[in-house]
């Protein structure tokens, strides 16, 4: 199996934080997003990923390369931000006959069991992972028939069905899968000047393609501010990581506090990620997440996140603050 990790695209509703790094590497509950989605992949065999990057490239990879030093990865810019198909486009000349393919969005986490693809496809070409949703106008959606996908149909204005595609898909034949792909770019089927892979699928069924959707577990949005915390939270709860005790300091499950973090006469939690670091003096943070580096004295922080190398003095607050920043909010400090 083959990998394909697109990465590029601004990230735009998670500024400030992505005007200074790439969306796969913004941290919810003590990892990068990109690292998240590694740990979901690591139960598979895997024979190459193929990362699609943008002008941030260069970081990604060398993060990349530092972190997973065993894996067989290349990195492909997309120098024209041209659509999520035309991403994936990208990696056709590593995609050869027999090559099956995984494609993972990193918009987005998920909880699945994807060892159990073999099972799932034995009777299809391909696999669209869904999930149920009530606000089904928000979503691309898969139209069911007698267990396949027989249309798809972006943001219905009526629930024609509430099975949201969530940004993976897998393909026994990537080969040919490159090929529909291909097509959908001859015959510029774009929306608003940019391909999606939905206009791919749609001419796979037409040719004959059996596609299912089966259904994941959790559906974890990290794309915005509100969904990175609400994500931030989830997976918390669910880390088989001790709570550190520190002297002269209440913490309150659930935490994640790196080791190389400083917590001085401070409440921390719940639901608080701190990364590697920071040094945290006379504050109470709870519900957010504090990035590499931050500073932060006499801090009253909750719904907050607390970008790399933020500099923070004397806040009650509910914070969205980007990497590099000073705050003093008039408690006297130099």
């Amino acid at each position: 199996m083959k990998i394909i990790l697109p990465v590029a695209g601004k990230g735009t509703r998670l500024r400030p934080h992505t005007h200074t790094k790439p969306k796969s590497l913004v941290r919810v509950a003590g990892k990068t997003v990109l690292e998240h989605v590694m740990d979901n992949l690591a139960g598979l065999k895997v024979d190459q990923f193929i990362l699609i990057t943008d002008e941030n490239g260069a970081v990604v990879e060398e993060f990349f390369r530092s972190h997973f030093p065993k894996a067989n990865a290349v990195f492909l810019p997309q120098v024209e931000l041209l659509g999520p198909a035309h991403a994936v486009s990208l990696a056709a000349p590593h995609v050869k006959k027999g090559d099956d393919l995984l494609i993972v969005f990193n918009d987005t986490l998920f909880v699945t069991d994807l060892t159990r693809i073999p099972k799932l496809c034995a009777k299809y070409d391909g696999l669209i992972y869904s999930k149920e949703v009530e606000d089904y106008k928000r979503f691309g959606v898969n139209v069911m028939k007698d267990g396949a996908i027989a249309d798809m149909i972006e943001k219905p204005d009526r629930p024609v069905s509430k099975l949201a595609q969530v940004g993976l898909y897998y393909v026994k034949d990537g080969a040919a899968f490159m090929g529909f792909i291909q097509k959908a770019i001859e015959a510029k089927l774009t929306v608003k000047g940019e391909y999606y892979l939905p206009a791919v699928f749609k001419l796979m069924i037409a040719a004959g393609s059996r596609l299912a959707a089966p259904e994941i577990e959790e559906w974890l949005d990290c794309g915005k501010p509100e969904t990175l915390l609400a994500t931030n939270r989830y997976l918390l709860e669910r880390s088989s990581k001790t709570t550190p005790a520190i002297e002269g300091s209440v913490i309150i499950p659930p935490v994640f506090i790196h080791p190389s973090a400083k917590v001085v006469h401070s409440v921390i939690g719940p639901f608080v990620s701190v990364a590697e670091g920071c040094v945290i003096e006379d504050s109470v943070i709870k519900d957010s997440v504090v990035n590499a580096e931050a500073d932060l004295t006499n801090v009253m922080l909750n719904d907050s996140i607390i970008g790399d190398s933020v500099t923070l003095t004397g806040a009650s607050q509910r914070l969205n603050i980007g990497d590099n920043s000073v705050i003093d909010m008039g408690s006297g400090r130099a």
